[in-house]
This record gives structure tokens, sequence and C-alpha cells, in this order.
């Protein structure tokens, strides 16, 4: 890429860019605060019992060895807490403490007692990857959680949880927003009501103010998080059961039955919007940056609302639900669920978790998955993180061998794919959804990608069609790797067998098919292979149809 495109592809990224960003990212670098290690203000007594939280696998395998992302490394000196060779991601992991509140937690006491003293001794304060504001507050957050589970902590880390507060309250992260202020301003309601006094209620305080706005801006009106993400979704959902509960356990703290009547409005049109979005399965559909295992699974998260006398949540039971904010469509009919993508890629100045998946969709018959995004694995900057992110790894239609939206680096987005002209139609034959994007108009001769969808009985149809000049162009869907996929007569025809023993049979009505290889990754540092079936359009149109008894 010349430095002409590259300066183009820059503009494009940053001017959706708010000030506070721009100004916040400034600070941020310039500005390094002198940690205060002043004594700790006092312990708050909670009023009410802590209901155990939401449940993690465990992550602490033995003294110094721990997995997180799928992969295991072992803390042996400690310089490995901020080990080069290690990616980021696995690092804030490592820095987060969630065994501390994980399955079994309980069998693991004394070595997350020696793990808490060894953190402390081992990363002083403001240096090192531990001391960035996203794990101080996950950390926050999980000692605090654990204390109230009814393990006590010495005054030494009282001390150091005092210190990790007032460092991140100079560190919020302004420049990022999104599902990262959100987490600073949960770490800051979590320890001002822990402590008390004037300190604890500025953090308090600060943190309330935080709350108030952010859930205006990243929880829809249909329930759903701004960045679509189900994986952030659900951490978004976790947040506010944590602070539900919390609420609860310190009644007498001033905060209002106010603020627990919101939440309770907020996480039951957030726990439907879920509802909604889970296949069959009950795991979560993997549209925009999304893997099982990040967050904890709907299921658990259900019953954590049930411990917390939640009302029960109502099945996605109707044959439409449109998320209408969100952008997202849920049609079943039969054996038949279908998820599209009709959305935008997300918040215009925060679309780092975003993919390049407009007007993707993926399937599940019989209750199994049958069509997939091809997931995340990985996050930092890689040819395999902007793969990932491309069209090509998304049930949709690729233009010229470009990505719908400019995705590139690890989270940034250029140009974006825009949804126009969404129609929804129910008939007595079934469902039909179209939609167009208007993501290749900035090529030459300004191609549009419409795109209609047909749902009825024992069958799904998927026609595309583009408008304007190109040279070439391919629709893609990709199968589950649990399924065997047949295609035969020159690629028009094939079958795929399910596990359960139900054959599902593939027609290729119009467009050249080419059964290719590729790789679907419903996990971090998870790879399967599995099978893309690429279809070149022929004229401007492709049509595939998926028919099953």
């Amino acid at each position: 890429m010349g430095g002409l495109a590259r300066g183009l592809r820059w503009l494009h990224t940053v001017r959706h860019l708010r000030p506070v960003q721009v100004v916040g990212r400034l600070w941020f670098h310039a500005h390094q605060p002198t940690p205060d290690l002043s004594p700790a203000p006092e312990i708050r007594v909670a009023g009410r019992p802590w209901q155990p939280p939401a449940r993690r696998l465990p992550s602490l395998l033995s003294q110094n060895s721990f997995c997180f992302l799928n992969q295991g490394h072992a803390i042996e000196t400690p310089s490995d807490w901020n080990h080069p060779d290690w990616d980021k991601l696995w690092l804030y992991n490592l820095h987060y403490f969630d065994d501390l509140n994980a399955e079994s937690t309980e069998d693991r006491t004394s070595r997350n007692r020696a793990l808490i003293e060894r953190w402390r001794m081992e990363n002083p304060p403001a240096v090192g990857v531990g001391w960035e504001p996203y794990p101080i507050s996950m950390r926050l957050v999980n000692w605090i959680k654990w204390v109230l589970a009814g393990n006590t902590l010495d005054p030494v880390w009282v001390r150091s949880l005092a210190v990790q507060a007032r460092y991140l309250r100079r560190r919020l992260e302004y420049h990022l927003l999104g599902n990262h202020i959100f987490a600073n301003a949960k770490a800051l309601v979590f320890v001002g009501l822990f402590f008390q006094g004037d300190e604890a209620q500025h953090w308090l305080k600060k943190g309330l103010a935080l709350l108030d706005r952010e859930l205006n801006e990243q929880i829809l009106p249909d329930g759903g998080h701004f960045e679509l993400s189900p994986m952030y979704h659900s951490v978004i959902l976790e947040d506010l059961l944590d602070l539900l509960n919390l609420l609860r356990a310190y009644p007498d703290a001033g905060v209002g039955p106010a603020w627990e009547a919101r939440l309770c409005g907020l996480i039951a049109a957030m726990r439907q919007w879920l509802a909604v979005m889970c296949h069959p399965d009950g795991e979560i559909a993997l549209f925009n940056d999304a893997a099982f295992d990040i967050a904890c699974p709907p299921a658990e998260l259900e019953t954590y609302a049930t411990r917390l006398d939640l009302s029960a949540c109502a099945p996605a039971s109707h044959p439409i639900h449109h998320l209408a904010e969100t952008g997202y469509i849920r049609l079943s009919h039969g054996a038949a669920c279908v998820f599209l993508d009709v959305a935008r890629i997300g918040p215009d100045y925060i679309p780092g978790h975003a993919h390049a998946d407009t007007l993707s969709f993926e399937l599940s018959l019989f209750g199994r998955r049958v069509l997939v995004s091809s997931g995340t694995s990985r996050y930092g900057t890689s040819p395999e993180r902007e793969r990932q992110r491309g069209t090509a790894a998304h049930n949709t239609v690729v233009v010229d061998r470009q990505d719908s939206s400019e995705v590139w680096s690890d989270f940034r987005v250029a140009r974006r794919a825009r949804p126009e002209g969404l129609g929804v139609v129910q008939t007595q034959d079934g469902i039909q959804v179209h939609c167009a994007h208007d993501g290749y108009r900035r090529l030459p001769g300004r191609p549009r990608h419409k795109r209609c969808w047909k749902l009825g009985q024992g069958y799904l149809s998927v026609r595309d069609e583009i408008e304007g000049s190109f040279a070439q162009a391919q629709a893609r869907v990709h199968f589950h790797p649990d399924l065997s996929v047949e295609i035969h007569d020159g690629c028009s025809r094939g079958r795929l067998r399910m596990p359960g023993g139900q054959t599902v049979r593939v027609e290729i009505r119009s467009g050249r098919g080419v059964l290719e290889k590729t790789t679907y990754h419903p996990r971090f540092g998870v790879s399967e292979t599995n099978s893309c079936l690429r279809v070149n359009l022929v004229g401007r149109v492709s049509e595939i149809e998926l028919h099953w008894d």
C-alpha cells in the first residue's frame, strides 16, 4: 500500500473519533501519575449477604501455572508477569485474578492467597501490564468479590487495593471508551462501596457518574450492547448483575433504590436480547469479535440472575425477532433457526471489535450449527487477525477481493459498510428478508450488494445481486466442522451429513461453486479445519438453496 493510500486509510479511521478520545490519548501517554501509597480507608461492613457470582472455569492449574485463551504458561520469575514473548491479552488475563471467583475456588484458597501476595511483591505500583487501567479494574472487582464471598485480605493487600483504586481514578480510559471505560466505572463503584469515608465516597460518586452516562450510551433500546458483539454483551450483562449484587450487599451506603430499579430494568432487557441471540445449543452467535469461554456462558448468567431473585427470562419463541437498534434478526421455522446480520458494524467512534461481516448469517438445523461465522481466535496485529475480521471469513459476499468495511490492524476500521433498504415479510409460505449495503460503493464501478433470504418449511434460499460494475464477486458459506460435506455435479449440487444422521441438500441455483478448506475459531487459541463453499456470481447474481426434511 502506497503512502497516499495509507494516509487516506488513517484519515477515514480517525475522522470518526470523538474529541475526548484524541485528547485522552495524548494525555494518557504524556502523563503517568505518581502512585499514592497512603493508608487505605476503613472497610465498610456489608449489610446483607453477597450472592455467589457467575462462575468461569478455573485458570490456576498449579501454584505457578495458568491456562488462559487455551494457552498455558508458568510464572517462574517476577519478569514473567510481563513476558515480552507472550500475547498481551494472555498477560491481561493473568493480572485479572478471575480464578478467585471461578468454579471450586474454595479448593484453591491457599494457592490464591499465595498468588495475591506474590502479585503484590512482584508488581510494584505503576510498573508493567498489571498497572494498566483495564487489568486494574478487573482485579479490583475480583479481589472484592472474593472478600464478599467470605475470604479475608491481609492488611497489606487492603492497602494495595486502595493504591490501585487511586491510580485507576487518575488513568481512566477516555481514549478508548466502550467496554473499557465501563469496566473502569464498575471498579470505582466496587471500591467506593467496599471502603468508607470521604475518599471512598469520591470513588463512588465518580463511578456512578460514569455508569450513568455509559448505561445511557451503551445499552440500546432493544437491550443490546452498542459494540454489537454477543460476547461483549454477555460481559456487560455480568457486570450489571455484579453491580446489582453489590448494591444489595450495601443497602445503607446511600446509593438509593432508583439505581437498583434501573439495573433491574436493564438486566431484563439484556437477558432477553441474549436469549434471542443464542443458537439452540445455548451458546451465542459469533458476530463481530466473539468466541466461547471469554464471557460466562448464557446459562451461567441465567443461573446468577435466578440467585438474585430476578424473574425468569422468556425463551425466544417467535418466528421473527427483529432487534431493530442493534440490527440483528432471528428467524425460526420448523427445524431451522437463522441469525441475520443487517447491522452497522458498531459505534462510529469505537468500531474496534467489528468484523467486515455485513449481511452475513448463521444457521442451525435440528439443534446443531450448520453455517457458521469463522469466529475469533486472537487479538493483536497480525495477518491472521485481519483475515478473521475480513469479509471472506463470513457468510456474505466479497467483491473484487475487498472487504465490505476496511478493517485493518488489530482494532481499526476505515470506511464502513452501512445497511440500507431492509424489509421483513412474513407470508403463509414462510419469511423473507431483504437488505443491501453500501460498503463497496468506494470501489470503481460503485457496486452495491443486495441480499434476499427466504426461509420456509424445509428450505432456506439466499440470493445475492450486485448492482454497478465489478470484476468478480463471490458468495461464501462456511460449514461447521462437525458436518460431512459432499459437493458434486460440477459443484452445483451436494449434501451435508449431520452428526445426528440428518441430511441437508445443497443446490446452487445460480453461480459457479468451488469447495475449499478454511478454518473455524469458536474459542481463542483454537483453530479447527472446516469447509467453505465459494460461489462465483454469474452475471450479477448467485443463489444458494438448502433443503432438509
